[in-house]
């Protein structure tokens, strides 16, 4: 399909590629799996949470995935469509089941996630051939993820949009480090994925798996010398640090939220962050609004159903004196 919209003309505001399933949370907070009796099932998988956050601020997005030939691959691409992402990109894999996602809900910071994506998931089975190198091209921000570069043919088609992308517009990888998805070092692919974005974002486990470092300082300007522009690094109660090759640094504190789950925080911050860069605004406007949204979701237990429209977070950021 076209990388146009036939009714404007325009390009897709963010594209983004990798991971989707069902998210499976217990409807009370405080309990081990193993004595939950009632789930909310929900649309996960953090791009595709990121194009869902990104679509509820107004922008237009779609996803790059695939499902199993199931009756909750079905039930994905409704919802993405109930949220406005265009799932024209979201395609069947009739060997490999939808995954599934359970998380125990420990707050304010004990989140565990048990990934059943076993003998493999269908969102790893995208093909170089099957990526629609125009409409990633054409895309203002295109957003891959680390979990993309875990295994074949996912790992080259990944890469191979990041080519097509040849660093136009603003190329997000989201650094996404999942060990137990991985069955070799990542540091290599970490690697060409970087030489090849223009944004890097991650927490600090994260990056110092891409990086070696750990403080964040350091990190930052070890992803720069990797080849990004911008580096993002989450350090949770510290707040986010952003470096900028020019020479900005910027640090903005979190928002103060009772913490429900904080497992799609990020996801909202990164949806955020898309739409900051998208409207130009200066990198510090951009990480309040993202740091923002993550507060409101960490403060709901849903992920893709909690992202919040612009009014909830400019009355968020008005509480807390933002910009």
């Amino acid at each position: 399909m076209s990388a146009v919209n036939s009714a404007d003309g325009s390009a897709y505001d963010l594209i983004t590629m990798g991971r989707i399933g069902v998210d499976l949370y217990p409807l009370k907070t405080g309990v081990p799996l193993g004595e939950a009796d009632t789930f909310g099932r929900f649309l996960g998988g953090s791009p595709t949470n990121v194009a869902v956050a990104a679509a509820r601020l107004g922008r237009r997005t779609a996803v790059i995935t695939r499902t199993g030939a199931d009756p909750f691959g079905a039930y994905l691409r409704a919802e993405l469509r109930g949220f406005g992402v265009d799932d024209r990109w979201v395609g069947e894999v009739e060997r490999y089941p939808t995954p599934i996602t359970f998380c125990e809900v420990f707050p304010p910071d004990h989140f565990p996630l048990y990934f059943y994506r076993l003998p493999k998931a269908p969102d790893l089975e995208i093909g170089a051939d099957e990526v629609d190198l125009e409409a990633v091209r054409a895309a203002r921000v295109f957003w891959m993820t680390g979990t993309g570069l875990s295994a074949e043919p996912s790992r080259s088609a990944t890469l191979g949009a990041l080519e097509a992308r040849s660093k136009s517009g603003t190329t997000v990888f989201d650094l996404d480090w999942r060990p137990m998805l991985w069955e070799e070092p990542p540091g290599p692919w970490y690697e060409r994925a970087l030489a090849l974005a223009t944004v890097a974002v991650g927490n600090t486990e994260e990056c110092a798996v891409a990086t070696g470092r750990d403080e964040p300082y350091a990190a930052a300007r070890a992803l720069l010398d990797a080849g990004v522009e911008l580096a993002v690094v989450k350090r949770g109660p510290q707040g986010v640090l952003a470096v900028h090759r020019d020479g900005t640094v910027v640090e903005v504190p979190p928002v103060p939220v009772t913490v429900v789950n904080g497992l799609g925080a990020g996801d909202a911050f990164g949806g955020a962050l898309c739409h900051g860069l998208l409207a130009g605004w200066d990198l510090e406007r951009v990480l309040r609004h993202a740091n923002a949204a993550g507060a409101i979701v960490a403060s709901r237990l849903a992920c893709s159903t909690a992202m919040p429209f612009p009014d909830e977070v400019e009355e968020v950021l008005g509480r807390a004196g933002g910009v």
